[in-house]
């Protein structure tokens, strides 16, 4: 299949550039990787996603379970003093 497309002056630049380099034998070449790499990156970010939505569905359950208890900034702050005063005792 042939396809031929238009680059803005600056992406042209990098295509050039990368085949000046001999990393790649082509433009065409150069277009490949980018979208391998393109298709790649979206697979990863679907993934993170896809665990980010299951960590806030079992955030939510934990809520509805009762699992959960309200956020005590005084309380982590004493216990990490007492552990830093520990420490520095032994």
């Amino acid at each position: 299949m042939s396809l031929n497309v238009s680059l803005p002056p600056e992406l042209e630049s990098r295509v050039r550039a990368h085949v000046a380099s001999g990393m790649f034998g082509s433009a065409s070449e150069v277009i490949r990787e980018a979208l391998r790499l393109f298709e790649s990156y979206q697979s990863v970010q679907g993934a993170a996603l896809a665990t980010l939505k299951a960590d806030i569905e079992q955030g939510q359950a934990d809520k509805r379970a009762g699992r959960v208890a309200p956020l005590n900034i005084d309380a982590i702050k004493a216990e990490g003093r007492k552990q830093r005063s520990a420490r520095a005792a032994a």
